[in-house]
C-alpha cells in the first residue's frame, strides 16, 4: 500500500500550523526590535512588520510546497513517519537558521544607525 497521500495531508497540515504560528509569534513580539531599529516610528515599524512577515509565510510555504517533489514513495507506517519527522525537522531547522539571521542582521543594524547617529 503507498502512504504517500496520507503523508503528505500530515505534513501539509503540521508545517502550515508551525509556520502560522512561529510567524505570529515573531510578527508580535519582532515588532520591539523594529520598533527600536526605526526609532519608534510606528508607521514605518508596522508597515516593515507586516512586509516581513508575507515574506516569511511566502518564503517557507514556497520550501514546504517544494518538499512534496522530493518525497521518496512511502509504502509502510516507519517510513511515513520517518519521512514526515524528517521534512518537518528540516522546515524547522530553517526556520532556526532564519530567525537567528534576522536578529543578527537587526543587531548590526541598530548598532550601524546608532554609530551614525552619534
Amino acid at each position: 500500500m503507498n502512504y504517500n497521500i496520507l503523508a503528505y495531508i500530515i505534513y501539509a497540515v503540521i508545517t502550515m500550523y508551525v509556520i502560522y504560528w512561529v510567524g505570529r509569534l515573531f510578527h508580535r513580539n519582532g515588532r520591539v526590535f523594529i520598533l527600536q531599529l526605526f526609532h519608534h516610528h510606528e508607521a514605518q515599524t508596522d508597515a516593515t512588520n507586516n512586509i516581513i512577515l508575507i515574506a516569511y509565510y511566502l518564503f517557507n510555504t514556497g520550501y514546504a510546497i517544494v518538499q512534496f517533489s522530493n518525497w521518496q514513495p512511502v509504502l509502510t507506517i516507519p517510513t511515513l513517519i520517518a519521512s514526515i519527522a524528517g521534512k518537518t525537522g528540516l522546515l524547522v531547522s530553517i526556520l532556526a537558521v532564519t530567525h537567528y539571521f534576522n536578529m543578527a542582521l537587526i543587531y548590526i543594524l541598530s548598532k550601524r544607525i546608532l554609530h551614525y547617529s552619534s
